[in-house]
């Protein structure tokens, strides 16, 4: 038995039904979980905040923060669709990355946003092709919406 599955953007999925999963919840019981605004999930940001080690930083150390909103990188998205916006910003985030790397700078922050979590996916998959670890940014900076990056540095 196959089943067809219509996202907003009109576009049509096939599934088997042995790849699909039954949800118990209903759909707005769910959704209430999407809103950043959401008590329960402030209530829950609150309690990690509090399990959180900070750390202090150095007085000369260098932090390169990248916007990959799209309004930022380029002055219009006529023309463009969902896959050249995401490839754009994949791509902006790789060249500042190998520049942090030829620039010795050990710390990047890529203000990416919320969402769908589809751009925060992509750039962690790009991040492990390179000698980083991440996380995710100070919640009091940057909310949710934020990874910071740390670049291992050769000392040759």
């Amino acid at each position: 038995m196959f089943f067809f599955v219509k996202d907003i953007d009109g576009m049509v999925y096939g599934f088997s039904r042995s790849e699909l999963v039954k949800i118990k919840e209903d759909q707005s019981e769910l959704s209430k979980y999407l809103d950043i605004n959401n008590p329960l999930l402030k209530e829950k940001s609150q309690e990690q905040k509090k399990k959180k080690i900070s750390f202090k930083k150095a007085k000369n150390e260098v932090v390169m923060e990248v916007d990959l909103h799209v309004e930022k990188l380029v002055k219009s998205t006529r023309g463009m669709d969902n896959y050249d916006i995401l490839s754009l910003q994949i791509e902006t985030a790789e060249r500042k990355v190998e520049y942090c790397i030829r620039k010795n700078i050990q710390k990047l922050v890529f203000i990416h946003g919320v969402g769908e979590g589809v751009l925060k996916t992509e750039l962690q998959y790009l991040l492990n092709k390179f000698p980083v670890k991440y996380y995710d940014a100070s919640y009091q900076k940057y909310g949710l919406g934020a990874t910071e990056v740390y670049i291992y540095q050769n000392r040759n």
